[in-house]
């Protein structure tokens, strides 16, 4: 059975609302390392048990904890994270793509650099263009792959034609984002390291795009 997205939209905004309560966000913290009871969770906080009881109550009540009984104080019980419960708090919605495609100007460093880290993170397949492309990807871009260790392979830079139906569009260069105002797609404003071109420019160049990337895959789904 299938989830109705707005379904799935109002639990995460009532397990936003529960965890917004400062007492309630501790409380999640202590369980991301193991179970506590009740009782413990008192001490930890030092919070009075009618008020513990409350926020246990509304966190039970969001999905984000489960409670068993003690095995051996029967009396106790053990309050521990539900299966999943953080799944999808992170702000984003889930989209489907059969290929991702980086843009940039040249088609020379980001856009390139960015389809080669994409390629270790996903199966989605992903490829590179540029509106405007140089004869041949940049060396600073090379050494930056070569330095952490990426596969990037020297190939000529191409032309974006047209976008494939299931393309996941990515302009990595504002440039090319401003020139292709009627292309449907997001947008990663990364400054162009050939401008200053020093190893630093690469670097900084590598680890944005690194980071948006390993941010972005577990978003994407094979469509």
């Amino acid at each position: 059975m299938k989830t109705d997205p707005a379904d799935a939209f109002r639990v995460r905004v009532a397990r936003h609302a529960a965890l917004a309560d400062p007492a309630r966000l501790h409380i999640v913290d202590l369980l991301t390392v193991g179970d506590f009871s009740p009782t413990e969770l008192q001490a930890e906080l030092g919070m009075p048990s009618n008020l513990m009881a409350h926020h246990l109550r509304v966190l039970e009540d969001a999905g984000l904890t489960v409670r068993r009984r003690s095995e051996a104080d029967k009396r106790r019980s053990y309050i521990r994270l539900a299966a999943g419960a953080l799944n999808g708090l992170a702000p984003g919605a889930e989209h489907g793509a059969t290929r991702v495609l980086f843009v940039c100007t040249r088609n020379s460093a980001r856009s390139q650099l960015a389809a080669a880290l994409w390629r270790q993170v996903s199966e989605i397949p992903s490829t590179s263009a540029g509106t405007h492309p140089a004869d041949r990807i940049a060396e600073g871009a090379l050494e930056a792959a070569r330095r952490h260790g990426v596969d990037l392979p020297e190939v000529p830079p191409r032309k974006l034609g047209k976008v494939a139906a299931g393309d996941f569009v990515i302009t990595v260069c504002d440039n090319a984002h401003e020139e292709l105002t009627s292309l449907d797609g997001v947008h990663w404003s990364v400054p162009d390291p050939l401008r200053i071109n020093t190893e630093e420019a690469f670097e900084s160049a590598f680890n944005d795009l690194s980071g948006r990337i390993h941010d972005l895959a577990p978003k994407l789904r094979a469509a």
